[in-house]
């Protein structure tokens, strides 16, 4: 030790708090209540999340349905992001999956979902089943032909290769649907589910999503900043499970349209079938999990099982076996490259694109790749998961109690993933076998919109005629397309676009007399007979008496009917169970987002009452049906897409859950102690207490943060005055630099790019408050890490100085955890004390 002068007085601090295990604390529930009633009519709710997420939910479904572009709107948004922070999306995907994989291997894996001698409520199949059809079930069904046969087809930067063999772009498709559906996935759920299931059965807090915090900011999640993250929550989950619910609706219509032509495709059907899906969820929902939603995912599970291997069988099985170890072996080959791609070159302006001349296989200067697939696909797939992420989450942690961290991982991560893969490898590598088909047997698309509008006014039938006549030996038809030019009848110019080979050859065998003199009722006739003319649809009879289809001139949602429907005599019943199974799977979503946002709204209590489940249940019905009925698919497609958008801030949210996960297992395990030193201030508190003077201080650091770190670094003797004067230097030059910037914009006497060494100067002085705070903590044993450090300067660096000021004489230090009740209260350092 030193020696100390005459005249000086060394700063004492106190020991640590005895160590002690996490276990023997005891957390209170400080949640805001609403109770009325009893019995059957007993109404318990939190007032502020319940009420502003019902007004947030009106008024957006009241925008989407009067603003016909909000559609436009938010695709424009989801672009933005997917321009601007694509590499936080993916980055951030592989950070968790690393935490994850982390905690599989280490022993907090040991650690349970519960008390140590609690034991799981569900068997393994039925657990499996619920958390299987809650989360992706579905979505499965949707894309589970599509997706594959789209990457087959392209646009994408893999088709744009015109070199590359047609096996291996098949092979290339199916690894790229893996992905989506893969570790990348599911890692959201996982992190999710496991936090939220470690806190409410092992700790006895309440089951959402502001508990995810607890760990970070202690009872501080009992506040505005608590009730913010359940209304953003309530309201990203009702979203995505109506838009499902509405788009969903359009599949079943489809596949009964596909049964009996005489269902036709329209609003009332569609809406008939969404009360149907919402009857039976209500139903479930009143019932609970252990009966209902068990029992219907049981059901669904067993239905897809049954699909599935009938397919594989029907198909070509030693295909299906192929494809699936092959598919599976590409998947972990490859998990890094694609886990880390970004498309970075292709998301760069046209100028930036190299040279066309420079030996390229194809001469255009649009890039090696759509602009848009990034945000089509793997962008939209990541906001979509993470904006599902607190409903499937949760309802995971709900039916997850008294299973280790391991089984956790393995039931919700693990077999999941081998089981989605095992499905896409069914339906996706068949998909891809009948468009591989197809195109050998000629068939194409054609576009019949043009003959709709000719036979739909006698007048346009006489220019029906005028256009066409026999031989067609011209590859510019028609029937291919059109472009119209001129704004009146007698200016209108019409160029026919040109077709390719297939639809030629069609074309002059089916039309062989001349238009001219056939009357009105007879060119009809020949157009709906087109219509009904198989090879014309692209479908034909193949030599493995099945129908083939170009599964790439449909729909989406028409892919999966076309493919169950290609088995001939077992098409029908596979029409059937899949629109069984698609029926149920959509009530097993809803009935599960009902009870899991009721929940939600209660503060986590996981029995809330039977009326608020029925009413929520209703409300999902209810918003699905209004914008359907108001702006048809448009804006159900504008809600989609704004909850993808929604799924950015919830990126961030997620980084802080993932760091909040790790902490409390490490509590729970004796590996921080959860009653050491701290800083007296949190980082939130000038954003959630009530207090004018925190708030003052806070405001003035905005601008006095380089006097702070002065008489911080000056009182502590951690660097000298130095310290300070460079902290000074950085700050003000940001500043005036940034001044300069946007002054630069309404003058001509404008320097570009001011911004950047603006932007240095700022990162030095947030190394600088790092590297202070980091010496803080060592000296007064606060547990933390640098990179906390950073990002605390980074984004929040007037309370960095709070804290910072208050650690002194004056102010002390408090223990980690604040909200203990037995903890020691915040200790004056006494400046009379000797060494």
């Amino acid at each position: 030790m030193e020696k100390q002068g005459p005249d000086e007085q060394a700063e004492v601090v106190d020991p640590p708090p005895p160590k002690r295990n996490w276990r023997d604390s005891k957390i209170v529930d400080k949640s805001i209540w609403f109770r009325m009633g009893s019995g059957c009519f007993k109404l318990k709710f939190n007032p502020i999340v319940t009420i502003a997420a019902i007004v947030c939910i009106i008024a957006f479904v009241i925008y989407c349905i009067l603003d016909d572009e909000a559609s436009d709107h938010f695709s424009t948004a989801k672009y933005w992001i997917s321009v601007k922070f694509t590499w936080l999306y993916i980055g951030s995907q592989d950070i968790w999956a690393v935490v994850i994989i982390a905690i599989y291997f280490s022993k907090y894996g040991n650690m349970k979902l519960g008390k140590d001698d609690e034991k799981p409520e569900y068997s393994d199949g039925s657990w499996f089943a619920m958390l299987f059809a809650c989360g992706v079930g579905v979505g499965l069904f949707f894309f589970g032909v599509a997706e594959p046969v789209w990457h087959y087809v392209g646009p994408n930067r893999y088709t744009r290769d015109k070199y590359m063999p047609d096996n291996e772009l098949a092979q290339v498709a199916m690894n790229v649907t893996f992905f989506h559906w893969g570790i990348h996935g599911w890692i959201v759920y996982v992190i999710i589910g496991m936090i939220l299931g470690f806190l409410a059965f092992r700790k006895d807090m309440p089951m959402t999503m502001k508990s995810c915090f607890y760990p970070l900011i202690g009872d501080r999640i009992y506040g505005w900043m608590g009730d913010l993250i359940d209304i953003l929550s309530i309201i990203t989950t009702l979203f995505g499970v109506c838009t499902s619910l509405g788009l969903g609706t359009i599949q079943v219509n489809r596949g009964l349209n596909y049964m009996n032509e005489n269902i036709e495709m329209s609003i009332t059907n569609q809406i008939i079938i969404i009360w149907c899906i919402t009857a039976v969820a209500t139903i479930s929902v009143i019932t609970g999990v252990g009966v209902g939603i068990r029992r219907l995912s049981e059901i669904c599970f067993g239905l897809g099982m049954v699909i599935m291997m009938m397919v594989a069988f029907l198909d070509d099985i030693w295909y299906v076996l192929n494809l699936y170890c092959q598919s599976i072996g590409y998947y972990f080959q490859y998990i890094l490259q694609l886990g880390f791609h970004c498309d970075a070159f292709e998301l760069l302006d046209v100028g930036s694109y190299g040279a066309a001349d420079r030996g390229r296989a194809y001469d255009d200067l649009e890039g090696d790749g759509p602009k848009t697939w990034m945000d089509g696909w793997t962008i939209f797939y990541w906001g979509w998961w993470i904006s599902w992420s607190p409903f499937v989450g949760m309802f995971i942690a709900k039916i997850s109690k008294g299973r280790t961290l391991r089984q956790f991982i393995n039931g919700s991560l693990t077999a999941p993933m081998i089981y989605s893969f095992m499905w896409l490898t069914v339906f996706g590598g068949s998909g891809i076998r009948m468009e591989r088909l197809a195109s050998q047997e000629n068939l194409c698309c054609h576009n019949f919109a043009n003959l709709d509008i000719f036979t739909s006014k006698p007048e346009n039938m006489t220019l029906l005629k005028k256009l066409y006549n026999p031989p067609f030996t011209d590859s510019n038809n028609f029937l291919c397309g059109m472009s119209v030019k001129g704004a009146t009848d007698e200016t209108r110019e019409y160029t026919s676009l040109k077709c390719n080979p297939c639809s030629m050859k069609l074309i002059s065998e089916r039309f062989t007399d001349d238009l001219k003199t056939l009357s009105d009722s007879e060119l009809e006739a020949l157009v709906n007979t087109l219509k009904k003319d198989e090879a014309w649809m692209g479908k034909y009879p193949s030599k493995e008496n099945k129908t083939v289809s170009r599964l790439s001139c449909m729909k989406s949602e028409e892919m999966w009917f076309a493919l169950v429907s290609s088995y001939k005599d077992m098409g029908g019943f596979l029409r059937v169970l899949s629109l069984a199974g698609i029926i149920l799977y959509f009530v097993t979503s809803s009935d599960s987002g009902s009870l899991v946002i009721d929940i939600m709204s209660a503060n986590g209590d996981q029995e809330p009452p039977i009326p608020q489940r029925v009413f929520w249940a209703l409300v999902e019905g209810a918003t699905a049906t209004a914008l359907l009925t108001a702006g048809g698919s448009k804006a159900l497609g504008a809600l989609q897409t704004a909850s993808v958008v929604a799924g950015l801030p919830y990126t961030i949210i997620m980084c802080f859950v993932t760091v909040a996960l790790w902490r409390a297992l490490a509590m729970e395990a004796g590996d921080i102690d959860p009653y050491g030193n701290d800083f007296s201030v949190l980082l939130v508190d000038p954003l959630t207490k009530l207090k004018p003077k925190l708030w003052l201080e806070f405001l003035l650091n905005i601008v006095m943060a380089p006097h702070t770190i002065y008489k911080v670094v000056v009182r502590h003797k951690l660097g000298g005055i130095a310290t300070g004067i460079m902290a000074a230097i950085c700050w003000v030059s940001f500043i005036v630099l940034m001044i300069l910037e946007i002054a630069g914009q309404y003058s001509s006497l404008a320097v570009e790019g001011l911004y950047s060494l603006a932007w240095v100067f700022y990162l030095s002085f947030v190394t600088i408050v790092t590297v202070v705070r980091a010496q803080i903590r060592g000296k007064y044993k606060i547990s933390g890490n640098p990179i906390e450090d950073f990002f605390a300067a980074m984004f929040l660096y007037p309370s960095v100085m709070i804290q910072l000021n208050r650690v002194s004489k004056k102010y002390g230090i408090a223990p980690l955890m604040p909200d203990d009740p037995n903890r020691v209260r915040e200790r004056k350092s006494d400046t009379t004390s000797k060494v």
